[in-house]
């Protein structure tokens, strides 16, 4: 593998220079502003926390992508973005529903198995194929939002909330090379805002979740 090729994926690039996405690589510091936000109010939850330091390490990787556009610094992107969902997901297993920690464990893992299932279903359609390997997020946590959304209201509803909002930042996400002719900026930076935003706020529905249990 050349760790060093060239990647030109996204509107705003046009040179491999270290500069040519300048919007698409300053938006990452939304990401580090959601982590700094979330890390203060999660001062009396140590594991909200390192879901904070995650999120900036989110930030930080997606920047490097957006600034060296190399095969190395797009597995620096995508690596943080998988080891928050496999340590989100075994959070949500273990204090959404309850489970036992070796079953959460287990259940987070299996996230591998089903992305890897739907990830050619979306392939298979024009608009979705772009963002396949992340469709199948806002359905998890979707389904998270539903299964909770008698025992744990108003969790199910932040769940499902973010579950739209991710299925938004992903359509601005598929709609950046489509509009590039038209629009040479594309929209890939909105991935970033809004994926900030719903990131922040799945950690924020995780720190609000015991005290709404606590009074129901």
């Amino acid at each position: 593998m050349d760790w060093t090729r060239a990647i030109d994926g996204y509107c705003e690039r046009s040179d491999p220079s270290y500069w040519a996405e300048p919007v698409n690589a300053l938006t990452n510091f939304a990401f580090l502003i959601a982590a700094v936000v979330m890390w203060r109010r999660c001062k009396d939850a140590p594991e909200g926390r390192v879901l904070a330091y995650i999120l900036g390490a989110i930030g930080a990787g997606s920047y490097l992508f957006h600034t060296h556009a190399t095969v190395w610094a797009a597995i620096l992107d995508v690596l943080p973005i998988l080891i928050f969902t496999l340590v989100y997901i075994y959070m949500a297993n273990r204090d959404f529903l309850g489970w036992p920690a070796w079953v959460s464990a287990v259940g987070a893992l299996a996230y591998v198995p089903y992305s890897a299932v739907l990830q050619p279903v979306f392939e298979a359609l024009p608009f979705f194929a772009i963002s396949a390997q992340y469709w199948p997020l806002p359905l998890l946590i979707a389904a998270y939002g539903i299964i909770l959304w008698r025992r744990a209201p108003t969790t199910a509803v932040w769940l499902c909330g973010n579950a739209g909002l991710l299925g938004l930042s992903l359509v601005a996400r598929s709609l950046d090379q489509g509009l590039c002719t038209d629009w040479p900026l594309g929209t890939h930076f909105l991935w970033h805002l809004l994926n900030a935003l719903m990131l922040g706020a799945m950690i924020e529905t995780w720190r609000r979740h015991p005290l709404q249990s606590s009074t129901t």
